[in-house]
C-alpha cells in the first residue's frame, strides 16, 4: 500500500524537489517520525534531513511567542482578574477557575479565527442586555452585576493579552492571531524557503491567512487527502472544510489543487462488531488480532485506534501475548496510576479540615501499597497493627492522637497531621511523603524502576503546583489546591518507549492524522463519541457563533467526519466496533458514520453482533468429604462438645459447619459503624442476668422488680461499652438503638411486675447456666458431648421453666412440632425447638429435673406473646398443644439429637450445600 505521505515524497522527487532546503509543516509531530521513514526508503543519495514540524511549532516561530499551559494560563488570567476587580466584588480563585475556563476558550476561539475583539465582545454585551430588559426602572443587583460581567469582558481581554505579551507567551489563539499579523514580515525576510503543507483540512482563519500568503508568495505548496467521493458529493462532510477552500481560496483559480484521490471505491474488507459494554469491545479487539496475526505476524501497517481513549488500559490487557512489537502513541493516565489513589485519599481526608478521621479513609491509607511497606520494623507491620486496633476497639473516628497510641512510626504524623487549609503546608507534606516512599524503594531500586518513575511524575506534578503557588500566589486554601492538582492530573501521562515504525499501532483518532494503515480497528464508534455531538462549553450564543464565522458542534463533528473517512480511504482490512448497550452518559446507538457507510452501498459489508460467551454454570450443590484429617477434626469437635447453635447451624447447611467447625473460617470482623443485632442481643442478655443475679433462688416481688428499673440505664451503657468498645451511642442510629435496648428491658420488667400482680409465683433458679454434658452414642466410638448456655431457668407456679431470650422476632409456630423425625431436617420451622429442647436435655442430664416442666423463647420484638413454650401437635389443624415436657418428650429427642450427630460424624456421609 502507498501512503499518502510517500505519494506526497514521491511527487516532489519526481520533480528533483530540494529535500534538505524544504519545510516540512504537519497537522501532529507523530506525523514528522513517519514522513522521515518514507523519505529514507525513496531518496537514495545522501542529504541533509529536511525541517518537519508540526503547525503549532511553525505558528510559535512566526508569532516569536511560546505557549504556555491552560493552567498557567489560569493563574495569570487571575491576575488580570485581581487588577480590574474591586476587593468586595473578587471571587476566590476556586470559583473564579470555574467560569474562567470556559472564557479562556471563547478568546482562544475568537482570535484564532481573527474576529475583531471589540466588535463582537460589544455585540455579547448588548444581547445580554436586551435578554434581560425589565419593565422595572431600576435593575435588580443581580441583573446590575450580570450585566457588568460582560461588559467588562472586553476589559478582561485586552489587560490578559497585553500581560501575555509583555512575557513573550500566549494562549494558542492569541499566538495565532500574532502569527498571522507577522506573516508578511516573515516572508519579506525569507523569500527563498520553500515550504510543504500536506495533510490539513479544517484550518481555522489564521491558519488559512498564514498559508494562503505562502503560496501566494510562491513560498509554499499545499497537499490535501480528500477523495473524489466525499468532495463530489455536497452533502457528505468528509470534504465539508476542503470543498470550501477550494471554492474560495483565490490561489486555487489559478493553480491545480492537490490531491483529489480515488482510493475510496476500490475493494476493501469492512467487518461491523456490535459489542455489548466497553470491555467486550476490547476483548474482541484481542480476538481479532488473534485471528490477523495469523497472516501477518509482524502486523505491519496495522493500528487500533480508539473512538474513545478510556479504553487503553482494556486493550492492553486484551492484546495477545505473542505480540511482541507494540508502539502506542498516547500516554498512560498518570491519574490511572495506583499512586494517584494515594493522593486522592490524602486529599479526601485533609481538605475537609477536621480534627479526627473516619476509619475507613485511615485503613485504606494505612493499607495502600505505596504506605504499608512503610510501617514495616523488626517484629511486626505497624500498619497492620493500627487496623487491628480499629476493628477491636470499633473506633469509627480517629485523631492523630488516637493513631499515636498504635504506633510510634514519624510517618504516621507525616500522613494525618493537620494541613491547616494551608496549601503549601499540603504541598511540602506531599513532597516529604514522596521523598519517604522514594528512599524506600531505592532499596531495592532494580525492582522498582517503574514505581519510582511513577513517583518522579507525581514529584514533578507537585513542583508545578509549588511553582504557580509561589509565582502567583493564587492557592490559598486546600480545597483550591485539590481542584488545581486535579486539573494538572488530568492532562498528565506517562509516556509509553516503542519503535514507533515497528508492529502494532495503537492510538487515538487525532494521533492517525496523515497516517494510513493496511488494516484498521476502529472501535467505540457510536454516537455521543463519534462524532462527540451537541455541546455548547461557551459563553459565545449559537447564532453570534454563526454570525461571526466561528465553529460550532456541525464543524467539530465534519472534523471527525472526515478522520473517521480518511482511515478507510486507502485500507484494505477494517474492522469498525461499537457498543450495542444504550448508555445515557458514553451514547448508546452505533454512530451516524455506521450508516452511512451502509446506506452509501459503495462497500459489501459483513455485520455480527458479538455475544459474549456465557459459561454454562454448575448449578450442582458443592459436596465435601471427609477426609481422614475431617474425621480427626470432628472427634475433636464432638469432644469438645457440639452447642445448639452448632447443630443448628449443620441443620441449616452443612457445608457451612464444615467452614466454621472444621476450617475454623469465622466471619470477616470489622467496624460497627451501627451496632450490629447480635451486639444488641448480647447487651439485653447481660443486663437482664445483672439485673436477676441478686434474687437468684428468692421468690420475686414487685418491689423487686420496680427496684430493677432504676439500673437500667447504667447496665445498658456499662455492657454497650463493654462490647461496643469505642463506637459513638449518643447520635444517629446508634443513639436509637440504645434506647431500644432500654426500652426491651423495661418492657421485659413490665411484664414480670403485671405476671406478679396477677397472683403468679416467679423464682429464679440459674441465670446463663453453663453445662458440659457427655452423650453416649455408642454407634461412634468416640467420646461426644453436649454444651451450651442457658438464658434462664426458673420456677412459674411450681413449674420448671428453660428460657432462652431472642432479640428478633419469634412466633409461637416456630416453638411446636408435629413429627419428631422432622426436628433436624427443617432448619427454618424446628430449629428454635431444637435449641430449647437441647437446653432443657442438657439440664436434666446435669442434674436430673422434676417433671413435667416447660421450656420456651422469649422475644424481645414480640413480647405480647409472653413465653412462647415449647409444644407437640396431635395435627397439624390442632389449635392447642402439649406444651409439657416429661422424660418420653426428652427421650424422643434424645433419639433425634444422636441420629444427627451420627450423621455429621458418618465418614460416609459427605458435608453437602444446602440451598440457603
Amino acid at each position: 500500500m502507498k501512503s499518502f505521505i510517500f505519494d506526497v515524497l514521491n511527487d516532489l522527487n519526481n520533480r528533483d524537489a530540494d529535500f534538505s532546503n524544504l519545510t516540512f509543516i504537519l497537522p501532529s509531530k507523530r506525523a514528522g517520525v513517519f514522513l522521515r521513514q518514507e523519505l529514507s526508503t525513496l531518496v537514495e543519495k545522501t542529504i541533509f534531513s529536511p525541517k518537519i514540524i508540526s503547525i503549532e511549532e511553525f505558528v510559535e516561530e512566526l508569532a516569536e511567542l511560546k505557549t504556555i499551559t491552560n493552567t498557567e494560563l489560569l493563574f495569570e488570567f487571575y491576575n488580570s482578574y485581581l487588577e480590574l476587580t474591586p476587593r468586595r466584588e473578587r471571587e476566590a480563585f476556586e470559583s473564579f477557575s470555574k467560569w474562567a475556563q470556559i472564557l479562556l476558550q471563547d478568546f482562544n476561539e475568537i482570535d484564532r479565527y481573527l474576529i475583531p475583539q471589540k466588535e463582537i465582545f460589544d455585540y455579547l454585551s448588548a444581547i445580554k442586555k436586551l435578554d434581560h430588559w425589565s419593565l422595572e426602572p431600576e435593575k435588580t443587583e443581580f441583573v446590575s452585576n450580570y450585566l457588568k460581567f460582560w461588559d467588562k469582558l472586553k476589559v478582561y481581554y485586552n489587560h490578559f493579552n497585553t500581560s501575555l505579551m509583555a512575557r513573550k507567551s500566549g494562549y494558542q489563539g492569541l499566538v495565532y492571531r500574532e502569527a498571522a499579523n507577522n506573516i508578511d514580515a516573515y516572508c519579506a525576510a525569507n523569500p527563498n524557503k520553500s515550504h510543504i503543507f500536506l495533510g490539513f483540512n479544517a484550518l481555522n482563519t489564521a491558519e488559512e491567512t498564514i498559508i494562503q500568503k505562502l503560496l501566494d508568495s510562491t513560498m509554499a505548496e499545499i497537499f490535501w487527502d480528500i477523495d473524489t467521493s466525499f468532495l463530489e458529493n455536497p452533502i457528505h462532510d468528509a470534504a465539508l472544510f476542503t470543498r470550501k477552500h477550494k471554492k474560495n481560496w483565490p490561489y486555487f483559480k489559478s493553480h491545480p489543487f492537490n490531491w483529489v484521490t480515488e482510493n475510496y471505491k476500490k475493494e476493501n474488507n469492512i467487518t461491523l462488531y456490535g459489542v455489548p459494554k466497553n470491555i467486550g469491545q476490547a476483548k474482541t479487539v484481542g480476538a481479532i488480532l488473534d485471528t490477523i496475526i495469523i497472516e501477518n505476524p509482524e502486523l505491519k501497517s496495522t493500528a487500533v485506534v480508539l473512538g474513545d481513549e478510556n479504553l487503553l488500559i482494556p486493550i492492553l490487557n486484551s492484546i495477545p501475548k505473542k505480540i511482541d512489537a507494540l508502539n502506542i502513541t498516547m500516554g498512560f493516565p498518570l491519574q490511572s496510576i495506583p499512586l494517584a489513589s494515594l493522593f486522592e485519599l490524602l486529599f479526601t481526608i485533609h481538605k475537609k479540615g477536621q480534627q479526627t478521621f473516619y476509619y475507613k479513609d485511615v485503613i485504606s491509607v494505612l493499607s495502600h501499597q505505596f504506605i504499608k511497606p512503610l510501617f514495616e520494623n523488626d517484629d511486626n507491620n505497624e500498619a497492620s497493627k493500627i487496623i487491628e486496633a480499629i476493628k477491636i476497639n470499633n473506633l469509627v473516628y480517629l485523631s492523630l492522637e488516637d493513631l499515636k497510641t498504635y504506633s510510634s512510626n514519624p510517618l504516621t504524623t507525616l500522613l494525618f497531621s493537620n494541613w491547616q487549609n494551608n496549601s503549601q503546608q499540603a504541598i511540602s507534606n506531599c513532597f516529604n511523603i514522596i521523598t519517604t516512599i522514594k528512599e524506600h524503594l531505592s532499596e531495592n531500586k532494580s525492582n522498582n524502576l517503574l514505581s519510582l518513575e511513577h513517583l518522579f511524575r507525581f514529584n514533578t506534578l507537585f513542583n508545578e503546583l509549588y511553582r504557580l503557588n509561589e509565582s502567583y500566589n493564587h492557592i490559598k486554601d486546600i480545597s483550591a489546591l485539590y481542584s488545581i492538582y486535579n486539573e494538572l492530573l488530568s492532562s498528565e501521562t506517562l509516556d509509553f518507549k516503542g519503535e514507533p515504525l515497528q508492529g502494532l499501532q495503537v492510538m487515538g483518532m487525532l494521533e492517525s492524522r496523515v497516517l494510513d494503515f493496511e488494516t484498521v480497528i476502529l472501535t467505540s464508534v457510536n454516537e455521543g463519541i463519534l462524532p462527540s455531538g451537541k455541546s455548547n462549553n461557551s459563553f459565545i450564543p449559537f447564532d453570534v457563533k454563526i454570525e461571526n464565522n466561528l465553529p460550532t458542534y456541525k464543524e467539530k463533528d465534519a472534523v471527525y467526519t472526515y478522520h473517521f473517512y480518511r482511515l478507510l480511504q486507502r485500507a484494505k482490512n477494517i474492522y469498525i466496533l461499537y457498543n450495542t448497550e444504550p448508555d445515557a452518559l458514553t451514547g448508546g446507538e452505533k454512530s451516524r458514520f455506521i450508516n452511512q457507510l451502509q446506506l452509501e452501498n459503495i462497500h459489501q459489508i459483513k455485520h455480527h453482533i458479538v455475544v459474549p460467551q456465557v459459561p454454562t454454570l454448575d448449578i450442582s450443590l458443592k459436596e465435601v468429604l471427609k477426609t481422614d484429617s475431617a474425621i480427626v477434626k470432628l472427634k475433636e469437635v464432638a469432644k469438645n462438645g457440639f452447642s445448639p447453635s452448632s447443630l443448628t447451624s449443620y441443620m441449616r447447611n452443612p457445608l457451612a459447619f464444615y467452614y466454621q467447625k472444621l476450617l475454623g473460617i469465622k466471619d470477616l470482623e470489622d467496624v460497627e459503624e451501627t451496632v450490629a443485632a447480635n451486639t444488641l442481643g448480647t447487651v439485653v442478655h447481660d443486663t437482664l442476668e445483672a439485673l436477676y443475679e441478686p434474687f437468684i433462688n428468692v421468690l420475686l416481688t414487685v418491689d423487686n422488680i420496680k427496684e430493677m428499673k432504676s439500673k437500667i440505664e447504667d447496665l445498658i451503657t456499662h455492657f454497650f461499652k463493654k462490647q461496643y468498645k469505642d463506637g459513638d451511642l449518643t447520635k444517629g442510629k446508634n443513639l436509637i438503638i440504645f434506647e431500644i435496648a432500654k426500652r426491651y428491658v423495661l418492657n421485659f420488667l413490665n411484664i414480670e411486675i403485671k405476671d406478679l400482680k396477677q397472683g403468679n409465683t416467679i423464682k429464679i433458679i440459674a441465670l446463663e447456666q453453663k453445662s458440659d454434658i457427655p452423650i453416649d452414642i455408642p454407634e461412634l466410638g468416640f467420646k461426644v458431648a453436649l454444651r451450651g448456655t442457658v438464658d434462664r431457668v426458673d420456677e412459674y407456679n411450681g413449674v420448671t421453666r428453660i428460657i432462652d431470650y431472642k432479640t428478633g422476632k419469634v412466633t409461637p409456630g416456630e416453638v411446636s412440632i408435629l413429627d419428631w423425625e422432622d426436628i433436624t431436617t427443617d432448619y427454618k420451622k424446628y430449629s428454635k425447638s431444637f435449641q430449647i429442647l437441647t437446653y432443657a436435655y442438657m439440664i436434666h442430664a446435669q442434674k436430673p429435673l422434676n417433671f413435667p416442666v416447660e421450656a420456651g423463647i422469649i422475644s424481645f420484638k414480640n413480647l405480647s406473646s409472653g413465653v412462647m413454650k415449647f409444644g407437640v401437635k396431635e395435627s397439624p389443624y390442632a389449635k392447642t398443644k402439649d406444651s409439657l415436657i416429661t422424660q418420653d418428650t426428652l427421650n424422643h429427642f434424645e433419639k433425634e439429637l444422636k441420629k444427627l450427630i451420627i450423621e455429621i460424624c458418618n465418614p460416609e456421609i459427605p458435608f453437602i450445600e444446602k440451598e440457603v
